[in-house]
């Protein structure tokens, strides 16, 4: 375990507030990554997807960097601009 990995793991376990800015910051980067991969996969730039979209290119940058959170609605534009399925699902906290 990383030196940062121990700080936020102790910081969490005495900070509830510090911990679920962790978690919010954590699931918007997992959400960043994947939105970014589907449009690399798909090989079309963040203005064509916004374009798909009917959205500005920016809010495809702030989805990509992490900075805003993608509501589930977001999410199914995206799916439906892409042709794609989305799919959420519950995994164990471990």
């Amino acid at each position: 375990m990383s030196k940062i990995d121990e700080y936020i793991a102790n910081r969490s376990k005495n900070d509830a507030e510090f911990a679920k800015g962790i978690q919010e910051q954590s699931k918007r980067s997992d959400i960043a990554v994947l939105v970014r991969g589907l449009r690399n996969d798909l090989g079309i730039s963040q203005r064509d997807l916004a374009k798909r979209m009917g959205k500005p290119q920016s809010t495809i940058a702030r989805i990509e960097n992490g900075s805003i959170n993608v509501s589930t609605n977001m999410l199914n534009e995206i799916a439906r601009a892409t042709n794609q399925k989305l799919t959420i699902k519950f995994v164990p906290n471990y």
